[in-house]
């Protein structure tokens, strides 16, 4: 049976603010389109699932959201095969107001899911492959499930451009986020000067591609953009502060297309990114003036641009 959406749902869904606020600050650990294997934590969807049971109000599900992301352990863990996979999630200082739009979202609207989530979900309960329809079930439609894609032959430069960047921020952001999980916000800092450039050429090398963060506030003075990388930033600045969807920008040359797209914070960058001895705490300010003295990545607030991916497609 299939669930029917009018197109009034569709646009008071589009414009919930917890849509976005889930994107930013949760994706990142809990994407939809990241493979079982590839990924630090479960999809958004799961947590729903094992959240949201027949007679769960939306109010006792909000406290219960609350309740995990204020002090996430082990003792109180409602999915324990989770914790076992990934470990205990971070501590992580979300405002109580974005937690609220995020579950009241979660808690009303079907959300993205993996390919592989339901056949997974159904063998967990016994059910079989395919069996089952569950509060909250949807597959996810949009730009971001393009990076779930191996062949690219079919693909837009726009479709190819967002999988490169987003595939990249997806390794980034698992190594990153397994860092801290273990080490902390110091040994964060740590990774990022000694892996991220290897990490990013690496993808380079397995796109067959030229992939690069610059921003206007580097951290690493070889990620200054330039002149023209500049004007980008600032038109997505613009785009992010009117509560846009950005949508990439293309520059075509004779030989390759140009592929730009922003690099937006979370509550969870403030560690690194954020206002020192507010986010930012004293002694990971320390280490990153200590590995990076002209370092000019700090006092951002969520949701801002940080930079820009550029990728360089080769036309073919």
């Amino acid at each position: 049976m299939s669930v029917v959406v009018n197109e009034t749902d569709k646009t008071l869904q589009e414009v919930h603010p917890g849509k976005k606020l889930m994107e930013n600050n949760c994706y990142v650990c809990h994407s939809p389109t990241a493979s079982m294997e590839d990924r630090i934590g479960p999809p958004m969807v799961a947590i729903k699932k094992h959240y949201i049971i027949e007679n769960t109000s939306k109010e006792e599900f909000i406290a219960d959201m609350l309740n995990w992301i204020k002090n996430p352990n082990e003792d109180d863990a409602k999915m324990p095969g989770a914790v076992k996979k990934f470990g205990v999630m971070p501590n992580t200082p979300y405002p109580e107001e974005t937690i609220k739009q995020i579950a009241d979202y979660m808690f009303d609207y079907e959300i993205e899911q993996p390919e592989w989530f339901e056949d997974h979900f159904n063998e967990e309960r016994g059910m079989g492959k395919g069996k089952g329809k569950q509060k909250g079930k949807g597959h996810g439609k949009g730009m971001q499930n393009k990076q779930g894609f191996t062949d690219t032959q079919d693909l837009t430069y726009e479709e190819k451009g967002l999988k490169y960047a987003l595939g990249t921020k997806a390794v980034l952001g698992k190594n990153l986020m397994g860092t801290i999980q273990k080490k902390g916000t110091l040994a964060a800092v740590e990774f990022c000067n000694i892996k991220a450039y290897p990490l990013t050429d690496s993808m380079s090398v397995a796109y067959n591609t030229q992939i690069k963060r610059v921003s206007d506030k580097p951290r690493n003075p070889e990620n200054q953009a330039n002149f023209k990388e500049l004007q980008h930033i600032e038109a997505f600045k613009k785009v992010i502060a009117a509560n846009q969807e950005p949508k990439p920008i293309l520059e075509e040359t004779d030989s390759e297309v140009l592929f730009y797209y922003p690099i937006t914070t979370n509550s969870m960058c403030l560690q690194c990114h954020g206002t020192p001895n507010k986010e930012l705490d004293t002694e990971a300010y320390k280490t990153i003036k200590a590995l990076y003295p002209k370092d000019m990545a700090i006092g951002y607030d969520v949701n801002e641009v940080r930079g820009i991916w550029r990728v360089n497609l080769n036309k073919e």
